[in-house]
């Protein structure tokens, strides 16, 4: 259910190409004196331009607006985002992310860099990512987390738009915390890859999920391993899918889903959001 596990080289690791675009986002969270979280760095580019939203139970609040198409074959993108010690940071997107092919055959890549201080909080909770027909995007998504840090990261991938086949997906999830390593996972999806349709992966589904939490309470109150959506229900078919959500070796939950479409896979997020912070 959580993909197929490949080798696949990265292209960054090429050759630097001229193709494509090149844009790096930064986003920084500091509590000043009062104890309030502020944003001394809101550094929007290319396709990313930053909005500030009015802060919510003491969140500093920061949607992430597409400015432009993009990802495109070629380009180079990356969001780096930092909670410093005591800060609350809840990041989310105002519509969802299309990699699409582009000019170049070139993969595109896009980096999320996550870093969480001592006592901080962050919330990455951006809308889905399509992976249209054609496109060939490489997706890595790296979290540092200190001892104290709590993270909530939901991350949702649509395999093609309506009535078209998927592009070339691969993707990386990296979580390190206190320097050591509490998950790190890779998936690829679409053309290319053997039997990620198959029923040892997606099972003929096109949406596929996860949710993750991680916060120091979980490492005195381990969680009990719970099925979601038609896995709890025992049934299969053309339900509104199925997912888990398991306690990791340490003091986080991960909740991975499998859908048919995007509506119904946020639904079994959501509900894995749900049993997870009530314990």
């Amino acid at each position: 259910m959580t993909g197929t596990l490949t080798a696949t080289a990265d292209p960054r690791a090429a050759a630097p190409s001229t193709a494509g675009l090149r844009a790096t986002a930064r986003i920084t969270a500091r509590t000043d004196a009062d104890g309030i979280t502020r944003l001394p760095v809101l550094d929007g580019a290319g396709p990313f331009a930053l909005r500030r939203v009015r802060a919510h139970d003491g969140q500093a609040r920061v949607c992430v607006v597409g400015a432009m198409s993009a990802p495109l074959g070629g380009d180079r993108l990356c969001i780096e985002a930092t909670a410093e010690a005591g800060a609350a940071l809840h990041l989310t997107a105002a519509a969802a992310t299309v990699a699409l092919p582009g000019r170049s055959a070139e993969p595109a890549t896009y980096d999320v860099r996550l870093t969480v201080g001592d006592g901080a909080r962050l919330d990455w909770l951006p809308e889905p990512l399509i992976s249209a027909e054609g496109s060939d995007l490489w997706m890595t998504t790296t979290v540092e987390l200190a001892p104290t840090a709590r993270l909530v990261l939901r991350e949702e991938q649509v395999l093609g738009r309506s009535g078209e086949r998927p592009g070339a997906l691969r993707s990386r999830l990296t979580i390190r915390r206190a320097g050591r390593t509490l998950l790190d996972q890779e998936t690829a999806y679409g053309p290319g890859v053997p039997g990620w349709d198959t029923a040892a992966v997606l099972d003929g589904h096109r949406s596929v999920g996860q949710y993750l939490l991680v916060e120091p309470e979980l490492a005195d109150t381990p969680a009990e391993v719970r099925l979601l959506g038609d896995a709890a229900a025992g049934r299969s078919g053309d339900g509104p899918g199925q997912g888990v959500l398991a306690p990791l070796a340490g003091p986080a939950l991960l909740a991975t889903a499998v859908a048919p479409d995007a509506l119904r896979l946020r639904r079994l997020l959501d509900e894995a959001a749900r049993v997870a912070t009530v314990r």
